[in-house]
């Protein structure tokens, strides 16, 4: 099962922060995620006014060639979805609430994976053409994750930090979570220690 910072090393630093992405990579998450608004502010609230934020361009320098990235769209307007991909790797994961952005995505960068949040306006059929599903943990049954494997959707769970129900999710065979433990996620997987 992938571990994924949910943005950054969250319960350590900031989230959403360069250092919490550093810390991140230090304990050996699988993957990094992050909020990205349509200025390409890196945040999960709206971007403030005045508040220092970093852009995606940033992030990226940081995490490319060290961990893997997935960039969830914030409310997604405009062109951000095209200016958003010309950053991207082809290993990158782009995620969003939003199919329509992810629906634009793949036409426009047909290898490039996606991440369809379900069960808020979507559902696990609508994520149909996607790489994954991702369920909200207090949502998240057996029966939800079977329907998006018969879809061949990987499946993903958010946001986990209790470690027996790390295990749980292990067991029904869940594919990756998104933690902001990624540490204690990796012990209590029995993943080994980053070299």
């Amino acid at each position: 099962m992938l571990v994924i910072a949910h943005r950054g090393a969250s319960h350590d630093l900031p989230e959403n922060t360069l250092p919490a992405f550093e810390r991140a990579i230090e304990v050996g998450a699988d993957y990094v995620e992050l909020d990205v608004w349509p200025d390409l502010a890196v945040t999960h609230d709206r971007p403030r006014r005045g508040v220092r934020h970093p852009t995606l361009a940033e992030v990226l320098d940081v995490c490319h060639g060290r961990i893997g990235v997935m960039v969830e769209l914030k409310r997604p307007r405009g062109d951000v979805v095209e200016r958003a991909l010309r950053l991207l790797h082809d290993d990158d994961i782009l995620l969003s609430f939003q199919r329509r952005a992810l629906e634009e995505a793949r036409s426009r960068r047909p290898g490039l994976r996606t991440m369809q949040h379900v069960g808020f306006g979507v559902s696990i059929r609508g994520a149909a053409g996607a790489w994954a599903a991702g369920f909200k943990d207090q949502r998240v049954t057996a029966r939800g994750l079977a329907a998006a494997r018969r879809l061949g959707l990987e499946t993903t769970v958010y946001t986990v930090n209790d470690e027996a129900r790390m295990l749980e999710l292990r067991e029904l065979g869940v594919s990756a979570i998104f933690t902001d433990r990624p540490d204690r996620a990796r012990a209590i997987l029995g993943k080994p220690a980053p070299a």
